[in-house]
């Protein structure tokens, strides 16, 4: 987690609550509050995924002060199924490793117990398997008896939410992040080649990627990055093989899916970008931090090429913009800097989930218990958080887009194609088991690790791919029937998420 951009939320927040008097007047059409007369005090209980002594507080400034300061009546209590503290400061010993906790299993725990949670605030990947579950109440009811207007919501998230219900409605957020394809218009330009367009394959923005990479050595132009911060040729396999929804794993963890004709293609596809230097290598990367270093260390970029004007195209989460417009707001200050020319498009796609990319999340998925003990309430606090008035407030953010276009605005004196951002709906969840195969099963780090080593090899040349993954499904399959041995002090830690 982005401690830090949680802790500028959580100042910006601080400060909301400080003038939430002034904005009474504003959220009083938000929310319903209570019917006349009915002046009964009522508990609205919350559940989410994570808490501690951070989160709770940071979660009421975000979303239930100003529902309650409206409903005085209601008292909210926020119950989650993780705690960051009891990770954070619990000793571990190492005869007797602890169990990692099932997210999804505890969340249920607090929607079946005795006293369950009434509202339910979820992640995109746990939204399926609770609707399948029956864990939550269909929403469209309630949103045509109350006539709630959903009309303006941007189709990255109603289509993603309708995409894993049936066409139904089981949750709403109010806000989401996206990605998209950033492009420097004047290398285009300059070398006469056809900007990239929205909707375009992974196969036609490689191509345009090695029509616009130009020049040697440390003014090399690079044609594409496969994220903002530069990494090695084996985890731009991995995230290029997962936005192609490509599996490592089977289901159960107990089996590599590695030696197939996709994985194949897609080892192939990026030896060849960083063999033709197509996309920045490691290497360049640590020439380039020398160079600052020798310098004097001064880069108030930390190495982002596409600030600096040397790469054509990279995919970046929206809240990218931010550091390009403190970049053009400053570029008079830096030396020797000329501040891109840039626009958006909507993120590669594969010609099997057409319409939908990864880089999407929608991870503040509001739901109504099945079991909810105070039903009502419920809807009126998601239909307030969801609702234009709130919308208009959240639009201020300068890390999450917010869900209803109305408010969807380019960050404040910029110019580009915003719509790149809500065009394309989250591709199915595939994380979620994902995440159960590396907890239940600690030996899936080392036989992933085993993949870094086989691609490295691909790289240098000394392995055929085939031979690579084959290779790697065999000693992979190998280490994930191994025992876990309590205590062993070789057994691979999971790596920071």
């Amino acid at each position: 987690m982005n401690r830090n951009g949680i802790g500028s939320r959580f100042k910006k927040w601080t400060m909301v609550s400080l003038t939430l008097t002034l904005l009474v007047g504003l959220l009083s059409a938000c929310s319903g509050g209570s019917e006349p007369g009915d002046a009964e005090n009522r508990v609205l209980r919350i559940g989410v995924l994570y808490g501690g002594s951070d989160n709770e507080p940071y979660f009421r400034q975000q979303y239930t002060d100003m529902f309650e300061m409206q409903n005085p009546n209601i008292t909210f209590e926020i119950v989650s199924a993780l705690n960051y503290d009891d990770q954070r400061y619990e000793t571990s010993n190492p005869d007797k490793p602890k169990e990692q906790p099932d997210p999804y299993e505890k969340m249920k725990e607090l929607m079946t117990g005795q006293n369950p949670v009434d509202v339910v605030v979820l992640d995109f990947d746990m939204l399926r398997q609770f609707i399948q579950d029956n864990m939550l109440q269909p929403l469209d009811p309630m949103i045509k008896q109350d006539k709630f207007d959903l009309a303006d919501y941007v189709p990255t998230v109603i289509d993603g939410i309708k995409s894993v219900g049936d066409n139904n409605i089981f949750a709403l957020t109010p806000t989401f992040t996206s990605a998209a394809l950033y492009y420097n218009k004047k290398i285009f330009a300059d070398l006469g080649v056809e900007p990239p367009t929205d909707n375009m394959q992974w196969a036609d923005v490689l191509t345009k990627a090695r029509q616009v990479a130009s020049g040697e050595g440390a003014d090399r132009k690079f044609g594409f990055s496969f994220n903002r911060w530069n990494s090695d040729a084996f985890n731009d396999a991995q995230t290029y093989g997962a936005a192609l929804q490509l599996k490592t794993f089977d289901d159960t963890g107990k089996k590599m899916l590695v030696n197939s004709d996709q994985w194949e293609q897609v080892w192939n596809a990026v030896r060849d970008l960083h063999k033709e230097k197509i996309v920045p290598n490691q290497e360049f990367m640590n020439k380039m931090y020398e160079k600052m270093s020798s310098d004097g260390g001064q880069d108030p970029f930390y190495g982002d090429l596409f600030l600096k004007g040397q790469l054509a195209m990279v995919v970046g989460e929206s809240y990218y913009i931010n550091d390009l417009k403190r970049a053009s707001d400053n570029a008079d200050k830096i030396k020797n800097f000329e501040m891109v020319d840039w626009d958006v498009v909507t993120v590669p796609t594969d010609p099997a989930t057409p319409g939908a990319a990864a880089n999407i999340r929608l991870s503040q998925l509001m739901g109504i218990n099945s079991k909810a003990q105070n039903p009502k309430d419920a809807w009126e606090f998601i239909k307030f958080s969801n609702s234009k008035e709130w919308a208009k407030l959240k639009s201020r953010s300068n890390y999450e887009l917010v869900a209803r276009k109305e408010f969807l605005k380019p960050v404040s004196g910029l110019t580009y194609n915003i719509d790149a951002f809500t065009k394309l709906k989250p591709l199915p969840e595939t994380s979620n088991k994902t995440d159960k195969i590396f907890r239940d099963n600690p030996n899936a780090y080392e036989a992933q690790n085993v993949g870094y080593e086989m691609f490295q090899a691909v790289i240098a040349g000394t392995k055929e791919t085939r031979e690579a993954l084959a290779e790697w499904e065999t000693k992979g399959n190998a280490i994930l029937e191994k025992p876990i041995v309590p205590g062993d002090p070789t057994m691979p830690r999971p790596m920071a998420r």
